[in-house]
């Protein structure tokens, strides 16, 4: 069946992007990508709300970048999903053996039966029937749900273990093993209810971020405040914007300028995150035109709700022959969630992590009709499955020689501050 597009303007996008969210709430496949109302010369749109799967890949590392751009062939038009972080065992020779409580697939695509595009105040609903979706959504009752019981939410490794693990690393450092790394830590609930809609809806408002998403796969959730952008592709160029530099924000605008400046000219940070963009430049060169790969901002200071960020932008163009999903299996795992030597960090984390990170340092974004694509880092995020009860978030800082120890684990406590306001903690 053929689809045909309305497009409508509307008073209150707010209210209708609430209303369409809990709509597609009810469908067992639905994405929603929100970018809070930050302004991004790369984003093709305030948000998109797909559900319903017409036709879905599901995939394990092996041969899943070879499926989905079969895939991807088949169904040329509107393509949200998901990489896991495993599918690096697909993109080199390596394994994952530690526990996995939440069984995500490692690659997720799907044609949805539904597409809402929200910008400004126009809305573009792609469906068999977009006026009766759209009058569906305007008469939907906005429940906001009550609030969350405080859970108990537990660590796979203490304060004491993560300090003596972080010494370790750095004696790999030392030895020249690594350079820098992404060394992660889970936290997690079991027998856990939650209202994922809820929960999302109070973690936005909490931490509203650029590249959010709210998934669901049937029983399983990922809802994710994330503000870091993997890659995206418009028209022939290539955009991939690591984050690596973290610091909390102030009690005013003045203290927020002396934390942004510190952040700006702070040595440990500069390091890791100009590894990191040499990392990225280099991968990008497995799909550039040669001498195309540059870094068009180094150092960029950004400021979020819960935290400032060090950013930087590296961009190229897209050779010919390499096809866009071809591009992203080139660059994944995205170089801000592994270090560097890249193999070596990834192979030395599933030795000291103990929790298979899964969807956690993967990417949810989608590919459009023109063939271009736009992919975040899945941080930040909570991943839930309903029905086992199992709770799950994590977070990572950049270990490097100079790290420090106690400074880098309370990095970690920031970075998932929002998700435990958001639950109550």
């Amino acid at each position: 069946m053929q689809f045909f597009p309305v497009i409508k303007k509307i008073n209150d996008p707010q209210n209708f992007k609430l209303k369409a969210l809990h709509w597609a709430s009810s469908c067992k496949v639905f994405c929603y990508l929100d970018s809070n109302g930050f302004v991004d010369p790369y984003s093709k749109f305030d948000c998109l709300i797909a559900a319903g799967a017409k036709n879905e890949l599901v995939a394990r590392s092996g041969k899943a970048f070879d499926e989905l751009d079969a895939f991807r062939k088949k169904n040329p038009g509107w393509l949200p999903g998901f990489f896991g972080y495993d599918l690096k065992n697909e993109t080199e020779n390596l394994s994952s053996l530690n526990a996995d409580n939440l069984h995500f697939p490692d690659l997720y695509f799907f044609v949805p039966q539904y597409l809402i595009l929200i910008k400004g105040n126009e809305i573009e609903i792609i469906a068999d029937d977009p006026q009766q979706v759209f009058n569906l959504i305007q008469d939907q009752t906005v429940d906001h749900g009550e609030g969350q019981p405080a859970l108990k939410i537990q660590s796979r490794l203490s304060r004491t273990e993560y300090l003596a693990t972080i010494a370790k690393v750095k004696e790999h450092i030392s030895r020249g093993d690594i350079y820098v790394t992404n060394y992660c830590q889970e936290f997690f609930a079991e027998n856990a209810t939650i209202d994922p809609l809820a929960f999302f809806l109070k973690l936005n408002k909490i931490s509203p971020n650029p590249f959010s998403a709210f998934f669901k796969w049937n029983d399983r959730y990922i809802l994710c405040a994330s503000p870091e952008r993997f890659m995206a592709k418009r028209g022939e160029k290539l955009i991939s914007q690591p984050i690596k530099g973290t610091a909390k924000r102030g009690e005013d605008a003045a203290e927020d300028e002396i934390i942004k400046r510190q952040l700006r000219e702070h040595t440990k940070e500069q390091q890791e995150n100009v590894m990191i963009v040499d990392l990225v430049r280099n991968d990008l060169t497995k799909s550039a035109k040669k001498g195309t790969v540059k870094t068009e901002e180094l150092f960029g200071i950004y400021s979020f709700e819960q935290v400032h960020q060090m950013i930087s932008t590296v961009v190229c163009e897209l050779d010919a022959g390499i096809s866009a999903v071809q591009a992203i299996k080139n660059t994944f795992p995205m170089g801000s969630m592994t270090g560097a030597p890249k193999i070596s960090a990834m192979r030395l984390m599933e030795q000291y992590e103990r929790s298979r990170r899964g969807v956690y340092s993967g990417a949810i974004g989608y590919f459009s009709p023109d063939n271009d694509f736009d992919f975040n880092v899945v941080i930040r995020t909570l991943l839930y499955d309903q029905k086992s009860k199992y709770l799950s978030f994590q977070a990572g800082s950049a270990i490097t020689y100079h790290a420090d120890a106690e400074s880098e684990y309370e990095e970690c406590l920031l970075k998932v501050r929002a998700i435990m306001e958001a639950l109550g903690n």
